[in-house]
């Protein structure tokens, strides 16, 4: 699957803020929701393939 520079950038800034959110829940400074890891996780590669699908720099022909 080959995915464009700000693909990457958009999932790598929602991973890294979702793994702060999980610790900081996880030294009881913050705990506004109940969800597990796995669930943001099927959340968030769920998202990243439909906006994969949606991006016209994705679907763009790789060039070899």
């Amino acid at each position: 699957m080959h995915m464009c520079g700000k693909c990457k950038k958009a999932c790598g800034a929602l991973l890294l803020i979702g793994g702060i959110l999980f610790l900081l829940q996880d030294l009881n400074i913050w705990n506004f929701w109940g969800i597990s890891w796995y669930t943001f996780v099927l959340i968030l590669v769920g998202g990243s393939k439909l906006c994969h699908k949606k991006c016209p720099d994705c679907q763009a022909p790789v060039k070899k």
